[in-house]
């Protein structure tokens, strides 16, 4: 690993062609850690050393892995809010020739997703000057997945949570085995899951109305259908049942006209984010 310090845009002379690199929509950067990780942010262009961190929204995207999409559709957001934006991206193929869904399942048989995303917070905050002690999450779809998942593991991290329209869910369920239940999250994480930790944290469940197809959700595992539902529309009430169940007060959004198509609920997630981010 070089011991290169990163060069921030601000280290630079302002007609130097590196700025145009590290603001705005960035280059794709590979994790320091571990190059087979990327992210790229999108940085506002008055950013710069003087003021206070930044607040940081990181948007996790889905199983099509259109990471540098995503990251562009919140550029006016960013502007706007005066954020930092950071979208990771988990390729697929990282524990075998076949696997998309490692990342959305923490894999804790293969890499860990969420220490290699604290890793990415922490290399982008030595560039960027983000706030870091705390982030806004956001995922839909496979990013979903990640998104609440993450939550269980370092809800001391999160300043708000955004979960889209997961295709599995993992439920608040001590009598159930991970990815299902939370029983066993201790031995898989070295973490254990506590709902109070959650309680308070602005959190957002959204999902488009239209969103009730199964063909591209994952078949049941040996141990049988989780219970939660046929589509995400079922799994997503479930999970805020789950959550309201244990004093979580989790907001549900159902987006009018829309099917699975993150782009069509991102309106309704900046809106929610936005008034995370004004508090």
């Amino acid at each position: 690993m070089t011991a290169e310090r990163p060069l921030s845009p601000w280290d630079l002379p302002a007609d130097h062609p590196g700025v145009s690199f590290l603001t705005g929509p960035t280059a794709q950067f590979a994790l320091a850690r571990d190059p087979r990780f990327s992210y790229s942010l999108y940085v506002p262009k008055g950013h710069g050393p003087d003021s206070p961190p930044r607040p940081l929204v990181i948007a996790v995207h889905g199983t099509r892995r259109r990471a540098e999409t995503l990251r562009n559709a919140f550029a006016e957001f960013a502007e706007r809010q005066g954020c930092v934006v950071l979208v990771p991206l988990f390729p697929a193929g990282i524990t075998g020739p076949n696997d998309v869904d490692s990342y959305k399942l923490l894999s804790p048989a293969g890499f860990r997703a969420d220490e290699t995303l604290l890793a990415m917070v922490e290399e982008a905050a030595a560039r960027w000057h983000v706030r870091t002690n705390r982030f806004h999450l956001h995922g839909f779809s496979g990013g979903g997945q990640f998104a609440h998942r993450f939550a269980y593991l370092h809800p001391d991290r999160l300043a708000s949570l955004s979960v889209g329209a997961p295709g599995r869910v993992t439920l608040l369920d001590p009598t159930r085995t991970w990815w299902h239940g939370t029983s066993d999250a201790k031995e898989q994480f070295g973490i254990e899951v506590d709902p109070g930790a959650l309680r308070g944290l602005p959190v957002q469940l959204v999902i488009g109305e239209n969103d009730t197809g199964s063909a591209e959700l994952a078949p049941p595992d040996a141990r049988g259908p989780a219970p939660a539902g046929s589509n995400r529309i079922e799994r997503i009430h479930a999970l805020h049942a789950n959550w309201r169940e244990h004093g979580i007060d989790a907001r549900l959004d159902t987006v009018p006209d829309t099917a699975h198509d993150h782009f069509a609920v991102l309106p309704t997630v900046q809106r929610f984010l936005a008034a995370c981010l004004a508090r």
